[in-house]
């Protein structure tokens, strides 16, 4: 796909891999960009960033796990400021917990956003590409869609579905000129896993790194995105040796079951 002169739509626009990729496809040359997520400020923050760029920006704080407003919000923006080309889905939630100390709050957060608020968008955006017979659609997975880690079930759950998700509607949209691709970094340094405890051995990377793979897959039609070294071994591993891999995720796990069990004895205690 050539961005230039092409409008996109990027969720979770203000933090993390959502402004990284913003702010990479400004440089590449897009045409217009339209900024999604929760807080107005932050948004307004990476506008100002990009407009010296020479790039139209427009920000809608939304709440993507609120469907009427986003559909609302989205058929007012692909009238103002459409046809979009190009949706890239950044928008996410991480908890972290053994699963036997998890939180439902927080777990139907995840899913929530994760999941719901990306195919809520998704589909609005699709139909009317369909009906343009053109449009790309980036979803963003996680090297966890493909290798489940200990204590973030709920997120890896997450990650796995958007990836089958992903790849059904590859098939389905592609009479429609829609291409869909699936992004998969592994552990990248934002503010959203700042509080998380780190697997052992694992080097996060970068949001900039993550877009400049993006943009690097979308010029070369990837269906799948993987980025990064450590991403292609653990993939490797699990083809190969997944008893190998297991061992290794047991022993590389920040939070451990003996923490578990100390856990809920102090819950029985009390």
């Amino acid at each position: 796909m050539n961005i230039r002169e092409k409008i996109a739509l990027v969720t979770g626009a203000s933090r993390g891999i959502g402004r990284a990729i913003a702010i990479e496809l400004a440089k590449q040359g897009i045409k217009r960009l339209i900024l999604v997520a929760r807080d107005r400020q932050r948004l307004a923050e990476v506008a100002t960033e990009i407009k010296p760029l020479g790039v139209e920006v427009i920000t809608l704080a939304l709440d993507l796990t609120q469907p009427i407003s986003t559909n609302i919000a989205i058929a007012q923006a692909w009238r103002s400021y459409g046809p979009i080309q190009l949706l890239v889905n950044c928008a996410g939630v991480a908890h972290q917990a053994p699963f036997l100390q998890s939180q439902l709050p927080k777990v139907e957060e995840e899913v929530s956003l994760n999941l719901m608020g990306m195919f809520t968008i998704t589909r609005s955006i699709a139909r009317r590409m369909a009906a343009q017979q053109e449009g790309t659609i980036v979803n963003m997975s996680s090297l966890m869609g493909k290798v489940a880690a200990p204590t973030m079930a709920t997120y890896s759950a997450t990650k796995f579905a958007i990836l089958g998700f992903s790849q059904a509607l590859r098939t389905e949209l592609a009479p429609y000129n829609i291409k869909v691709i699936a992004l998969l970094p592994s552990l990248t340094s934002t503010d959203m896993t700042r509080d998380l405890k780190l697997f052992r051995w694992v080097m996060p990377m970068t949001p900039e790194r993550v877009a400049r793979s993006l943009i690097s897959g979308l010029e070369k039609d990837a269906s799948e995105i993987l980025v990064g070294w450590q991403s292609h071994l653990a993939v490797w591993c699990q083809r190969i040796f997944p008893w190998l891999l297991e061992k290794i995720l047991l022993m590389a796990a920040p939070l451990t079951g003996q923490t578990t069990k100390k856990h809920l004895a102090s819950q029985q205690d009390s």
